[in-house]
């Protein structure tokens, strides 16, 4: 059926051609846009007309001919608006054929100019009384049903320009991302921080604990890989002299995808000499309310049918405290790791008998009991260092980095270290990872020895910080999945996806 609605129009744009019409116009002038026309004429009683002359364009969403009289719906980047049609209107301005023309040449889909005045019909509707039209852009394919929308998720996320067209609730999330972005680089920049770009095909990836996408450059005869993070450039810079740096984007992870996971995501690293993470806690606090309160205009929020309060300060608390206030176990008294792990199986923890250290128990039993039920901001404080191979070591608590993370409604979104200044205990760490990957290890990483030679140079004191871009955007849209507010997520190709459900429905 869309195969012959296609040919259908393809065959009106050859009658334009024949015509003398463009189908495919240059350019068009607007003098408003449907939600200015919305405002400034949101006092006009019905039945009545304002003689301004006006010039908008859009899409063409509803069409309805009724005889002499035809109303559209045209749909542009901030709304939609009513088209009213008069063929003896139409025809003064434009000939005997232009009424006609439009029935039988036009479509929904269709991007539409025209001009006239503003009229409020006496049922109220605000309309633009059209004098002369001018069809810019012929679609070839039919919108999704008016009455349905495009409610597929999968073809939602694939045919997102779709999406868009027809859920203007989409549009508003993705304008909300832009300016949840600009409102930290605003607000950053208000703080005398710069922003610095960094690479993103790397000889050696670094900085996070992740499996690395692998490419290869044919000139240089090099394998490469895309970035992890940005951290270790960044403090290179911090080395060079700079004191308040950051770059705000893209990711990329080899790993799973879940409703918080995609191969490509966007985060901020943010790096301030002569600061720590007490210091990063109150930024990520400043930079979260602030952006919040500028884009979403209040900081209780609901997220999924749950209430969430911004309003600072937000809760700081070490991961031993939570930990014992869910399980009931201090792992901070054990010097054993069996009597350790017996303990934590009492306690109902799984699948921990391969846990190599106190510190790895006590996150996975953070991550087990404590991480999903954190809905309200939170600060999870001091991590052990087996987990934290970038983080100093806390001033007073011997085993454990100052770091903390920020989780909100049961997922991280921040993460931060007082930085490793120490270039010999960070060669150790590095050593002791690129150990684990030569073990086998897919998400550890090798030595950088050119981040220890910056190193080694001397870098300050230090507060690092990351933000994940993507969760902070799901939280203030109310978002369920992650590629609800990615626009462009990463999907298998269409055939092979239907190849592999046909394979497992057989």
């Amino acid at each position: 059926m869309s195969d012959e609605l296609r040919q259908t129009r393809i065959e009106k744009v050859d009658q334009l051609k024949q015509l003398g019409i463009n189908p495919y116009a240059y350019r068009w002038e607007s003098t408003h846009s449907a939600a200015q026309l919305q405002e400034k004429f949101a006092e006009l009683p019905s039945g009545e007309e304002d003689p301004i002359e006006v010039a908008i364009a859009g899409r063409i969403m509803l069409r309805r001919f009724l005889g002499k009289l035809a109303f559209f719906t045209i749909q542009d980047e901030t709304g939609t608006i009513q088209l009213y049609l008069e063929k003896k209107r139409i025809q003064e301005n434009m000939g005997e054929t232009a009424f006609k023309q439009l029935d039988k040449l036009s479509d929904a889909g269709d991007f539409l100019g025209v001009k006239g005045t503003i009229k409020r019909t006496d049922k109220g509707e605000l309309s633009i009384y059209v004098k002369e039209y001018t069809i810019l852009t012929k679609s070839l394919l039919p919108l999704p049903d008016k009455w349905h929308g495009l409610t597929d998720v999968a073809k939602r996320y694939r045919q997102r320009y779709v999406d868009l067209i027809v859920n203007p609730e989409v549009r508003d999330t993705f304008r909300k991302r832009a300016l949840i972005t600009a409102g930290i680089r605003r607000y950053l920049d208000e703080q005398g921080f710069i922003e610095i770009e960094t690479p993103v095909l790397m000889s050696e990836a670094g900085g996070a604990d992740a499996r690395p996408f692998i490419t290869y450059h044919n000139t240089m005869d090099m394998q490469l890989y895309l970035r992890i993070a940005t951290e270790l450039h960044l403090k290179r810079l911090i080395v060079g002299g700079f004191e308040k740096v950051f770059e705000l984007g893209r990711i990329f992870r080899n790993e799973g995808i879940s409703t918080r996971h995609n191969p490509e995501f966007t985060s901020i690293e943010v790096y301030q000499a002569y600061a720590d993470y007490h210091d990063m806690m109150n930024l990520t606090e400043a930079i979260i309310t602030t952006v919040t309160q500028n884009v979403i205009g209040t900081l209780k929020l609901t997220y999924q049918g749950e209430p969430v309060d911004l309003t600072p300060p937000w809760r700081r608390v070490t991961m031993h405290e939570i930990v014992q206030e869910k399980t009931g176990i201090d792992f901070a008294a054990f010097t054993d790791l069996e009597a350790a792990k017996a303990a934590a199986k009492a306690a109902g923890l799984q699948n921990i008998e391969d846990c190599p250290s106190i510190g790895k128990l006590l996150n996975e039993a953070f991550e087990q009991t404590v991480e999903t039920t954190l809905i309200q901001p939170t600060f999870i404080l001091d991590y052990p260092v087996e987990i934290s191979p970038l983080a100093k070591p806390h001033r007073s608590k011997p085993g454990l980095v100052e770091r903390f993370e920020l989780f909100m409604v049961g997922r991280e979104t921040a993460n931060s270290f007082s930085e490793l200044t120490d270039p010999l205990d960070q060669r150790e760490r590095l050593e002791a990872q690129a150990a684990r990957k030569a073990a086998g290890d897919l998400e550890a990483q090798g030595v950088d020895e050119d981040f220890l030679t910056a190193l080694e140079y001397g870098m300050p004191p230090t507060g690092g910080l990351g933000i994940g871009i993507d969760r902070l955007v799901m939280l203030l849209t109310d978002a369920a999945s992650i590629r609800d507010v990615i626009a462009f997520p990463l999907l298998k190709p269409e055939k092979v996806e239907a190849d592999e459900v046909e394979k497992k429905s057989s």
